[in-house]
């Protein structure tokens, strides 16, 4: 089995700058509308597969690389959630929330983030044999997403 490879020190750049700007413009339950537009443009860039729309706003983009039939079908799932929540930001970081009443105190700006950073990350490096979905999900604090 071969070794991973390592995410960049580019990509962690990135990576940092995306996790600041959703910090920066949280939105809540299906008002998740620019987040959703930033993450399809950024997984179109790489060349997946994207479909926006799901549950409201969420977005689901698909990777298939290697040698998967239709017949062996290996496949996995990778989920994060978008939404913010109605709080109001008392820090003040230079990214804090530019909404006021809203922010992401949950931790959905790196959740969204991360599964960003592998989509990337396996879109250039693409070295597994089977499908990656992935899968970002709308209000989820709300449990009424997608």
């Amino acid at each position: 089995m071969s070794q991973p490879n390592s995410i960049s020190t580019q990509l962690v750049k990135h990576m940092t700058g995306w996790r600041r700007d959703f910090h920066r413009h949280p939105e809540t339950a299906f008002e998740e509308h620019r987040t959703s537009a930033r993450v399809a443009e950024l997984l179109r860039s790489w060349g997946l597969e994207v479909t926006t729309g799901i549950g409201g706003t969420g977005v689901v983009a698909t990777l298939t690389r290697g040698n998967t039939t239709a017949s062996d079908k290996r496949c996995i799932g990778l989920r994060a959630d978008m939404d913010a929540l109605n709080i109001t930001e008392t820090n003040s970081f230079d990214y804090q929330s530019a909404t006021p009443g809203k922010m992401h105190a949950c931790g959905h700006d790196g959740h969204t983030t991360m599964l960003l950073g592998a989509a990337c990350h396996l879109a250039q490096s693409g070295d597994f044999d089977g499908t990656v979905v992935f899968i970002f999900q709308p209000a989820e604090e709300h449990g009424k997403g997608a």
